[in-house]
C-alpha cells in the first residue's frame, strides 16, 4: 500500500486516490473474512447447540436483526462521521460480537448468541453503507468501474475465511478460541486500513459529493420514494437472497440434502465464493463493454440455471458446476446495485443506504423463511424460493442504467 493519505493536492491527487483504493480494498477483504469465519462454523455451532433447522434459522437471523437496524441508522451516521471515522469506529468494535457468540455457544445459550450476532450485524451493516460510498466516491475519481473489484475483495477475504474456517473444522479448534483471533486480525486490520483513507473523500475528489452533507434526515429519507431506488432495491434484494442464501444454508443444504460431512461441506461453500470472486474480478471490464443490463440480466440466468442444478441433480460433480455457476451469477448484483444507486453524489448515503436496506431484508427473512420451509419439505426445495427471487432481480435489472445525466463509469 502506498504511505497513508493525508490531503488531495494535485501532485499528490493519483498516489492518494491509489492508495485510498487500497485501503477501501483492504476493509472490503477483513469484511468478508470476518463473516465468513463464523458461517463456516455454523454446522458445528448446531451440533453443539444441538439446535434443529428452524431454530439455527432464528439464530442465523441475529444478524440479519442488527443489520436491518444499523441501516436504518447508516445514512445519519456516515453524513455525521464520513465514510473514514464510520468504518473506523463500527467495524474494529462490531466485529467483537462474534466472540460473545462463540462465548454464548460455549455456554449454551442460543438466546445469548442472537443477542451477540445481532450487535456484530448493526456495526457491520454500517460499515457496508460507509465503505460503498467510499467506494463509489472512489470509482468516481478513478474514472472507470470497480466496485466488482471492492466486492471480489470482499469475496476474496469470505474465500480465506472459509478456509481458516474449515482449517479450524478439521482440527477441531474451539469456537471462542477461533473468533477471538478472528476478531483480533479484523480489528486492528480496519484502524490500519482507514489510515490510506482520505480525511474527507468527497471533498477532496468530487465537490458534488459535499452536498450529501447539506441533506437533512427528511430528505435523506425520501430517496425512499423514487421508484428508480424501489427497483434497485429490487435487484440487489433478489442476488442478497442469491448470495446469502448459500451462505448461510448450502454447507447444511449440501450435508442433508446430498449426504456431505461437515468439512466438505463447508469446503463446497468455498467454491461458491470462489466463483463469486472471479465473477466480480472480470465483472468490471464486461460492465464497461456491455453495460449493466445486459450483464445483470446474464448474471441472472446463470445464477438460476446453476441453483436449479443444486437442487434436483444429484450427481455430485454437476452439483458443484450447479454451485459454480450459482456463484458467478450472484456475483455482481450487489455491487452494481450499490454503484448505481451512488449514481447522484449529492444523495449516495441516503440511496446506498435505502437499497442496502432493502437488500438486506433478504438476511432478515431468508435464514427464518429458507429454515421454516426446509423443516417441512427439506432444505434444497425451500430453495426454490430464491430461483423466484432470482427472476424477478433479473426482470427488474433496467433499473440499473446509468442516467444519461452522470458520467460515472459503467
Amino acid at each position: 500500500m502506498p504511505h497513508p493519505a493525508t490531503s488531495a493536492t494535485p501532485a499528490a491527487s493519483r498516489h492518494t486516490t491509489i492508495g485510498w483504493r487500497n485501503g477501501v480494498f483492504a476493509v472490503f477483504a477483513l469484511c468478508g473474512f470476518g463473516i465468513a469465519n463464523w458461517l463456516s462454523r455454523v454446522p458445528t455451532v448446531r451440533d453443539t447447540l444441538g439446535a434443529s433447522t428452524s431454530e439455527m434459522g432464528v439464530i442465523i437471523l441475529g444478524i440479519a436483526i442488527g443489520s436491518i437496524s444499523g441501516l436504518l441508522l447508516s445514512s445519519h451516521v456516515v453524513a455525521l462521521l464520513g465514510p473514514r471515522r464510520t468504518i473506523a469506529v463500527f467495524l474494529s468494535s462490531s466485529v467483537w460480537g462474534l466472540p460473545l457468540a462463540a462465548l454464548a455457544v460455549a455456554g449454551d445459550s442460543a438466546l445469548g448468541a442472537v443477542v451477540a450476532l445481532a450487535l456484530f450485524g448493526a456495526g457491520y451493516s454500517i460499515c457496508d453503507v460507509a465503505m460503498n460510498v467510499s467506494g463509489a466516491a472512489n470509482e468516481r475519481a478513478i474514472g472507470r468501474t470497480i466496485m466488482p473489484l471492492f466486492h471480489a475483495l470482499f469475496s476474496g477475504g469470505t474465500v480465506l475465511g472459509v478456509a481458516t474456517g474449515t482449517l479450524a473444522e478439521v482440527a477441531d479448534l474451539p469456537i471462542l478460541i477461533h473468533m477471538l483471533a478472528t476478531a483480533v486480525l479484523v480489528s486492528g486490520g480496519a484502524l490500519l486500513s482507514v489510515r490510506y483513507f482520505p480525511h474527507n473523500e468527497t471533498a477532496a475528489h468530487s465537490t458534488a459529493d459535499t452536498a450529501e452533507i447539506a441533506l437533512t434526515w427528511r430528505d435523506r429519507l425520501a430517496v425512499w420514494t423514487q421508484p428508480r431506488t424501489l427497483l434497485l432495491g429490487v435487484i440487489v434484494l433478489g442476488m442478497a437472497w442469491a448470495e446469502g442464501s448459500a451462505n448461510d444454508w448450502l454447507p447444511l443444504a449440501l450435508v442433508d440434502g446430498h449426504g456431505l460431512d461437515n468439512a466438505l461441506g463447508a469446503a463446497v461453500l468455498g467454491i461458491f465464493l470462489a466463483a463469486m470472486t472471479v465473477g466480480r474480478i472480470v465483472g468490471g471490464p464486461l460492465l464497461d463493454r456491455f453495460g449493466r443490463v445486459a450483464v445483470l440480466r446474464t448474471c441472472a440466468a446463470l445464477a438460476a440455471v446453476g441453483l436449479s442444478i443444486v437442487i434436483f441433480v444429484s450427481v455430485p460433480w454437476l452439483v458443484i458446476l450447479g454451485v459454480v455457476l450459482w456463484g458467478l451469477g450472484a456475483s455482481l448484483g450487489f455491487p452494481v446495485g450499490m454503484s448505481a444507486a451512488a449514481d447522484d453524489p449529492r444523495s449516495a448515503a441516503a440511496t446506498v443506504s435505502a437499497v442496502a436496506t432493502i437488500g438486506y431484508l433478504a438476511f432478515l427473512v431468508g435464514p427464518p423463511a429458507i429454515g421454516f420451509l426446509g423443516e417441512h419439505i427439506g432444505l434444497l426445495n425451500a430453495l426454490i424460493l430464491v430461483l423466484v427471487l432470482i427472476v424477478l432481480a433479473g426482470l427488474a435489472s433496467h433499473a440499473a442504467r446509468t442516467p444519461a445525466k452522470t458520467s460515472s463509469p459503467g
